[in-house]
């Protein structure tokens, strides 16, 4: 299933996060990760869930010192990774440069001090956007199986 997806992540602590090229200064805080998997939603977001994979992506990098809470499936045929960016820098405050090399925005990670949640839900809702909220690779595979006949079409 094709797709974008939201990862909220929480960091307990303030770090730096060097990835292959820079390195960031991350408060301690909740943070809004968007993406986009157009070949499989479902694999790159369980991808994500785990600890253990090559580190490619600055989300990766972030990912080993932080918790990902919950990830926001968004099946869609279109792209909508930079449409949700947009959106997102108009609530939350942005880290410029991390994770939006493909993209024509300036960043791809958003903060917020407080759980994102209810903002999170409200976005999607009022872009009358079909997602599912997961908390594990176990819930990605149960929206899976739930879905299975939108893969067939």
């Amino acid at each position: 299933m094709k797709g974008s997806y939201l990862l909220v992540i929480y960091l307990e602590r303030d770090v730096n996060i060097g990835t292959k090229a820079r390195e960031f200064r991350l408060k301690k805080g909740y943070y809004i990760y968007v993406g986009s998997a157009m070949n499989s939603l479902e694999k790159r977001v369980a991808r994500h869930f785990r600890k253990k994979k090559r580190l490619h992506w600055h989300i990766d990098f972030l990912l080993q010192k932080a918790q990902l809470l919950e990830a926001y499936l968004i099946p869609s045929e279109e792209r909508l990774e930079e449409e949700l960016s947009r959106i997102l820098e108009k609530v939350f405050q942005g880290v410029e440069g991390f994770g939006a090399s493909d993209v024509k925005v300036k960043t791809n990670l958003y903060y917020s001090a407080t759980p994102p949640d209810g903002t999170m839900c409200n976005i999607l809702n009022s872009r009358n956007l079909r997602w599912k909220r997961v908390k594990s690779s176990e819930g990605i595979m149960d929206w899976r199986e739930e879905n299975a006949e939108d893969r067939k079409s």
